[in-house]
This record gives structure tokens, C-alpha cells and sequence, in this order.
């Protein structure tokens, strides 16, 4: 495919999305959930992992994010599916680091847990790079997906990010089911 034509897709892609989402973000922190405690349930994968799985270790930092993801997914009183799909997310966006400015190695202007944009309505560079807030705006994301529950992870992931590798995200789904049942009730 033409790469100009690509780029452009992609850009109106995000576009859209971020026209869908613009408010979500910044609205994810005015109303939160108080003492939000769903009840733990075994982690359920809407379907078998897809493909070849990848795993990482994981440092103190990156654990401390996993927990960061699970607390902000239950403050949004969402099922651990929900942190799954995150934890996974990140995974393959910044493999659990809370991504800053990388200058050049910058993907244009992605920061945090989730490389989300400023420039595409997800926030400011603060915001983003907070834990909390950068998981409950791509739990916000999520939510609008119809169906997320019971969608493949890939796809699910795939509708909020609107990434140039929309497959990425199926090789971490056992390595994020793992970690969510491990810290989920910790």
C-alpha cells in the first residue's frame, strides 16, 4: 500500500477516534469511582490466546505499573478481562515502562504506559505519563467498543489504539492473564 496513502488512513483513523474519545480522557477523572470493589472472578480470556506468545521479566517498575493498571481498572469498576486487554496494551506499547519523551526515537508524540498522544485528545504529557490516568483514559477508550468483552484481545486493543501493528497485541494476552491473576486480588 502507498505509504503516503497509509499515513493518511492512519491519520484519519486516529482523527476519528480521537473526535470519538477527545472528551474521554479529560472527563475519565471527573467522576471516578468510589470504593469501586467487583468481586474477583477467575480471568477469563474471550477466546484462546492467538498465535505465538511473548513474555518478558518484569522489573519493580513494570510490576508496580501492572498493579497501577489493575487498581485503575477496578476504581473503574471494570472485570479483570479489562486489565488484561490493558496490561497486554502496554505490553506492546512500551513493555510496562512509563514511556517519556525519547526524542528522536519518539513515535511522533506517544508517552506513557500506552504511547497515547497528546495531539490526539488523550491528554496532557502529564496526565498521560500517570498510570492512573493514562489506564482509566484507554479504559474509557474501551468502553465505547461494542462487544469488547467477548472480542478477541487484538481486536479490542486494536479499536482503542488504532495502531500500524493491530496484530501485536494477541503475543502478550498469556503473559497478561498471568499478571492479572496473580496481582489482581494482592
Amino acid at each position: 500500500m502507498n505509504t503516503i496513502f497509509r499515513k493518511s488512513m492512519l491519520s484519519v483513523a486516529g482523527l476519528a477516534f480521537a473526535g470519538g474519545v477527545f472528551a474521554g480522557p479529560i472527563a475519565a477523572h471527573a467522576n471516578p469511582a468510589v470504593d469501586a470493589k467487583p468481586a474477583a472472578v477467575a480471568v477469563q480470556s474471550a477466546s484462546k490466546p492467538q498465535g505465538e506468545q511473548s513474555r518478558i521479566t518484569l522489573n519493580d517498575e513494570q510490576t508496580a505499573n501492572v498493579k497501577a493498571i489493575i487498581a485503575a481498572t477496578k476504581k473503574a469498576g471494570l472485570p479483570e478481562r479489562a486489565a488484561v486487554i490493558s496490561i497486554a496494551t502496554s505490553l506492546q506499547e512500551s513493555k510496562l515502562e512509563n514511556l517519556g519523551h525519547l526524542g528522536d526515537a519518539n513515535d511522533h508524540d506517544s508517552l506513557g504506559l500506552f504511547q497515547q498522544r497528546p495531539s490526539s485528545g488523550w491528554g496532557t504529557p502529564e496526565q498521560i505519563t500517570d498510570p492512573e490516568y493514562s489506564t482509566t483514559a484507554f479504559l474509557k477508550g474501551l468502553k465505547q467498543v461494542d462487544g469488547w468483552q467477548d472480542m478477541a484481545l487484538t481486536q479490542a486493543a486494536q479499536t482503542v489504539q488504532v495502531s500500524a501493528y493491530p496484530d501485536a497485541y494477541a503475543q502478550w494476552e498469556q503473559q497478561a492473564t498471568d499478571l492479572v491473576a496473580q496481582h489482581w486480588n494482592s
